[in-house]
């Protein structure tokens, strides 16, 4: 999942971005609202981690402006405002969740799979290929009931080829679910990591489409 992170706190963030990626998503963390405005209009996100309070504006335009647009990506608002006219706003302005500072990371883990779970729609509780099972609500990969390790990255390859069963999804595609915005791309880094998937769930599920992408089969 491709999450846009807004918080101007650096050492806060940093630990929050980190504790997202290890999670198996990608971060785009931004610390203003132009920046962000910026970054919603050449890139589709999963999910919106949104601060309010930023240095040259407020988190709620930014809300505001998605909701305007009619764009229904999730949003959890995180603020240290503790006031509940202010959660009231936010969740009537649209959000879906909201998480008071300090909040444990483990509970913003929590959250995050919940909200874009609800979002999803190819969402499965379980997915059956062959001998392999895949939980996407648990992130865990069985094969012959032996679970399997995956790196976050690996997952994140795996995740959305499997939400995306049946259809071909471009190398862009999974490019830009591996890496966070403005980070540089290795030419051969989907290649390498879909070389590595197939060495753990088997060589018949992920397949090659030359020329455009890679398909995992209903």
């Amino acid at each position: 999942m491709r999450v846009l992170f807004v918080e101007d706190d650096h050492i806060l963030g940093a630990a929050i971005r980190d504790h997202i990626v290890a999670s198996g998503h990608s971060v785009d963390w931004m610390r203003r609202v132009d920046e962000t405005m910026l970054a919603m209009q050449t890139t589709s996100y999963e999910l919106v981690l949104l601060d309010l309070g930023l240095p040259d504006g407020k988190g709620m335009d930014i809300l505001n402006h998605l909701r305007s647009k009619a764009n229904d990506v999730p949003v959890i608002i995180s603020t240290a405002q503790d006031q509940i006219e202010m959660r009231i706003e936010g969740l009537n302005s649209g959000a879906d969740d909201y998480l008071i500072k300090p909040y444990d990371l483990n509970e913003l883990t929590a959250r995050l799979t919940a909200v874009a779970r609800r979002y999803s729609s190819h969402t499965l509780p379980s997915i059956e290929i062959d001998d392999l099972t895949i939980d996407l609500a648990r992130k865990t990969v069985s094969l012959n009931h032996r679970q399997l390790t995956l790196t976050a990255r690996e997952w994140s390859v795996l995740e959305r080829l499997i939400r995306n069963r049946g259809a071909i999804v471009p190398k862009r595609d999974i490019e830009e679910s591996l890496y966070e915005f403005g980070a540089e791309i290795e030419s051969n880094a989907v290649e390498v990591y879909i070389s590595r998937l197939r060495k753990k769930i088997g060589k018949n599920i992920v397949h090659t489409v030359r020329g455009i992408g890679y398909q995992v089969n209903k």
